[in-house]
């Protein structure tokens, strides 16, 4: 007795079809053309992605350090936050557009747009 019949193989089938073709949309992003800064939900810089760039940005926690960005052609980063957790600075380099590294204690996120980024606008 075979334990995978024909319809398990057309189901099989269809979810690999599925699968790739949600890969090849997410992984087909334009380039970023432009890295958003924003305090507090306002845009406060937007940075060329040809370039390269490095900003301070003073955030709630300035008292304690100001959050550092930096952009290189074709990424940006995080470079350091005086958030205790980190976690912004971990997610490393951003490279596809609609990426997103939010610093929440510095009330700072960091986003790039490109001609189809998948997020219009973040919130706290």
């Amino acid at each position: 007795m075979n334990p995978v019949r024909p319809g398990d193989w057309l189901v099989i089938a269809s979810g690999l079809a599925v699968t790739f073709a949600a890969a090849a949309t997410q992984w087909g992003r334009a380039a970023p053309t432009v890295a958003q800064i924003r305090l507090e939900g306002r845009i406060v810089a937007e940075l060329p992605m040809n370039g390269t760039h490095r900003v301070a940005i003073k955030g709630a926690l300035s008292a304690r350090g100001d959050t550092v960005i930096e952009v290189e052609p074709g990424r940006a980063r995080v470079a350091s936050d005086p958030g205790p957790r980190q976690y912004c600075v971990r997610q490393g380099w951003l490279t596809r557009a609609g990426s997103v590294a939010v610093c929440a204690p510095s009330h700072i996120t960091l986003q790039l747009a490109g001609p189809e980024g998948a997020l219009d606008t973040v919130v706290f």
